[in-house]
């Protein structure tokens, strides 16, 4: 049993059982026995993934990366071109705009002037109606003044006949009533 304890407390310790201590190897990457196999497998997997890379994944990557290119060189040129047509397009816009009000103005302006002398000839007109008819109104009235001024004097004697026959009781003397007309005029 004696023994046994010191096998145990030989075995206690930071190695790990079957170590390399025991069978005299070390990390087989780091075992130069097994090198040169090492480097044939590297190279050997090396070349095949780097035929592998060169033949199918880096051309269909670059076949995306070009077609992705060319696509959005194709969208920045349409972008480009549909921005100059948008550029004409407002320039002509802004140009039709500036001549249809251009155009408006002057038709506004044309009807203005025509409407203007629309207006000044029947305002013409009618001061010509109105002005003869208010020489035709003055005419009428001159002649009815006329017309009665002249029957005034006539029922003004007619009336001084009358008081005078009233008051007296006898018809008057026309000669006298006409006298006494005319010196009441001067």
């Amino acid at each position: 049993m004696a023994e046994n304890a010191s096998h145990d407390a030989h075995t206690t310790g930071t190695q790990a059982p079957g170590g390399a201590a025991e069978h005299g190897s070390s990390f087989p990457p780091f075992d130069t026995e097994h090198f040169s196999s090492q480097l044939i497998w590297l190279a050997l997997i090396f070349g095949a993934l780097y035929l592998l890379m060169s033949r199918v994944a880096l051309p269909r990557v670059a076949g995306i990366l070009k077609d992705r290119g060319d696509k959005i060189s194709g969208d920045l040129g349409a972008a480009k071109a549909a921005q100059a047509k948008a550029e004409a397009s407002g320039v002509e816009l802004e140009k039709t705009l500036a001549e249809a009000k251009a155009k408006a103005q002057g038709m506004g302006q044309e009807a203005h002037a025509r409407l203007a002398a629309e207006t000044e000839t029947k305002r013409k007109a009618l001061e010509g109606e109105l002005n003869a008819k208010l020489a035709a109104a003055e005419a009428q009235i001159a002649d009815t003044k006329a017309k009665a001024m002249s029957n005034v004097e006539t029922i003004a004697k007619d009336t001084a006949a009358a008081i005078v026959e009233h008051i007296t009781g006898k018809p008057a003397d026309p000669q006298k009533i006409a006298a006494a007309m005319a010196n009441a005029k001067a």
